[in-house]
């Protein structure tokens, strides 16, 4: 402001010091001041934007988004506010865990301006405070942590950084909305360490899924064994059954015919000329028998008592001959 009307003046004074141009200077002083006191005296506000106005070094208004009217030399724009979610980034910082581990761990704040004059006047710079208080209360928060607890509680650290934040900002004029861990690094040592850790899990898992799986198979095995036993024995069964049966047919069926055949003769020698027809056929047996060992070898079998033999002959010829002259009936033909 000072700086135009200055401005204005100087180009006042240089057209006054022109014989020419000495009637120009106060219409261009007037115009210029008019002009220099419209543009110091209308401020526009963009959106999502709050300015704080001072009237002679105090706290006067606050400026809304859109057109504003300000008195020059009086009313001046202090602060400047952007009412928008704004990301903070906390740098990195060493932390000591309970069990006196030494962490480097870094986070980012989002927060918000809510009140304008307590932003400009409740702290000289809310920025610094809010970060300084974010590292504070972590380190805090990780001290009362043991090393493996920390990995898994970043949630839990995150809302209670956040809790702290939120009510020490309400005296600036600010709301931390959320806090994030976006790593936390131990050292190299320990990392070696997790790792080798963590490759001797997998090792043992691996080892018990082999040893499962092993004995899976062995269970399998033996589960295949007993149902292929079963299944064997249970055909040797049915089998061993169905043999049985056979057997059984055949030795009735065998029997059936044996007692038919022994029905059917007799009832033959029961026939008139039956009994000398058997005869007949026993004879003939018996010398086809004798026959027969006299082909087959050297050796002659002689019957010990040759009686038999000869009247076993006999009878044969005296069937013969009744059976020539028509004795026999004929039924026993």
């Amino acid at each position: 402001m000072f700086a135009r009307v200055i401005g204005v003046l100087i180009l006042s004074a240089i057209i006054w010091s022109f014989e020419q141009t000495r009637a120009f200077s106060i219409p261009f002083l007037v115009i210029a001041l008019a002009i220099v006191f419209v543009i110091e005296g209308v401020r526009v506000v963009p959106q999502q934007n709050a300015w704080v106005v001072e009237r002679l070094g105090k706290f006067h208004e606050i400026l809304q988004p859109g057109l504003n009217v300000i008195i020059p030399f009086i009313d001046r724009v202090a602060y400047r506010h952007s009412l928008k979610e704004v990301p903070l980034d906390i740098p990195e910082q060493i932390c000591i865990t309970k069990d006196n581990t030494q962490l480097g761990v870094d986070g980012i704040i989002y927060f918000q301006v809510t009140d304008p004059r307590l932003a400009s006047y409740g702290s000289e710079n809310y920025v610094q405070a809010i970060t300084q208080l974010a590292q504070t209360t972590l380190r805090s928060e990780i001290g009362k942590m043991e090393l493996d607890k920390s990995f898994e509680s970043r949630e839990e650290m995150n809302r209670q950084v956040v809790s702290v934040l939120d009510e020490a900002g309400r005296s600036w004029g600010i709301k931390v909305l959320r806090y994030e861990i976006k790593s936390i690094t131990p050292p190299e040592s320990i990392l070696r360490a997790m790792q080798q850790q963590i490759t001797a899990e997998r090792e043992k898992r691996a080892v018990i899924a082999k040893s499962e799986g092993e004995r899976q198979q062995d269970i399998n095995i033996a589960e295949g064994k007993k149902q292929s036993d079963i299944l064997k024995s249970e055909g040797e069964k049915t089998a061993a059954i169905n043999r049985a049966q056979g057997e059984a047919t055949a030795i009735r069926v065998i029997a059936e015919a044996t007692a038919a055949a022994v029905e059917a003769v007799a009832g033959s020698l029961a026939k008139e000329g039956g009994q000398q027809a058997a005869n007949l056929k026993i004879a003939e047996a018996s010398i086809d028998a004798f026959a027969g060992l006299a082909k087959t070898g050297n050796t002659l079998i002689v019957p010990s008592n040759l009686a038999d033999v000869s009247s076993i002959l006999a009878t044969a010829m005296t069937v013969l001959d009744r059976a020539r002259t028509g004795a026999l009936p004929a039924a026993t033909r």
